[in-house]
């Protein structure tokens, strides 16, 4: 089964004057992490996202057209940094898996079922 692992995590761990090794360390985090998918045999994908100010939303309140925002506009703190796509046998394995993101600071990764386009 396919998980999606949303990584919300706030932008401002990168910022400071230890930004540069913060993101350094994270990103060695993920390629650890990528190196052990790909070595047990999962499959993934996934990708890093561009900063939330360079987000579009898209915002239906009620039964409107919907209305473009500039920016990500959740109702959150945190913004989506990037996600995994791991295709695993059970909710455990993606939860094992998830454990694994690095998040510098505060974050929560979201672990969600894709729903198969057959059901």
């Amino acid at each position: 089964m396919q998980y999606m692992l949303l990584i919300n995590e706030s932008e401002d761990a990168y910022t400071g004057e230890n930004a540069a090794q913060v993101m350094e360390e994270t990103l060695a985090g993920h390629m650890k992490l990528i190196e052990k998918l790909t070595e047990t045999g999962v499959d993934w994908s996934g990708n890093r996202l561009r900063e939330a100010h360079t987000a579009t939303t898209l915002r239906y309140t009620g039964e409107d057209a919907g209305v473009l925002h500039d920016g990500p506009f959740a109702e959150t703190h945190e913004e989506l940094g990037g996600y995994y796509i791991v295709d695993v046998p059970d909710l455990d394995a993606a939860v094992e898996w998830a454990r694994q993101i690095p998040i510098p600071g505060e974050g929560a990764i979201e672990i969600r079922p894709i729903w198969p386009e057959d059901e």
